[in-house]
């Protein structure tokens, strides 16, 4: 068996070193640096603008205005959400917002709360 871990993206384990720093997947053509991938039993973990990681039912705050699409306001700087779930994609966070309803947002423009 390989002496290097499975494939972070497809659970693959015929997994081989490039370069000496690098693995590399040959079924989905992945390639990462294994001291740098950080995860959870869901995935990766996702860190709000300060880098702290957020689990879900974590609360957190929204750092600027978000501009909505189809709502004449954008979400307000300093609106507390609560109890959100982490997901998969580049809108990492999913949650409900009062005067919204439910809504997908990025990490990066959160903080915890």
């Amino acid at each position: 068996m390989s002496e290097f871990p499975p494939c972070p993206k497809c659970e693959s384990k015929f997994t081989y070193s490039t370069a000496g720093l690098l693995l590399s997947c040959p079924e989905c053509g992945h390639e990462w640096n294994p001291e740098e991938t950080e995860t959870t039993d869901s995935g990766t973990e996702v860190k709000d603008a300060n880098g702290n990681v957020l689990v879900d039912g974590d609360s957190v705050i929204v750092l600027k205005n978000l501009p909505v699409k189809g709502y004449p306001q954008p979400i307000k700087a300093g609106t507390k959400v609560k109890n959100i779930r982490l997901t998969d994609g580049d809108h990492n966070i999913d949650c409900k917002i009062a005067g919204f309803g439910s809504m997908a947002l990025k990490s990066e423009f959160v903080k915890k709360g």
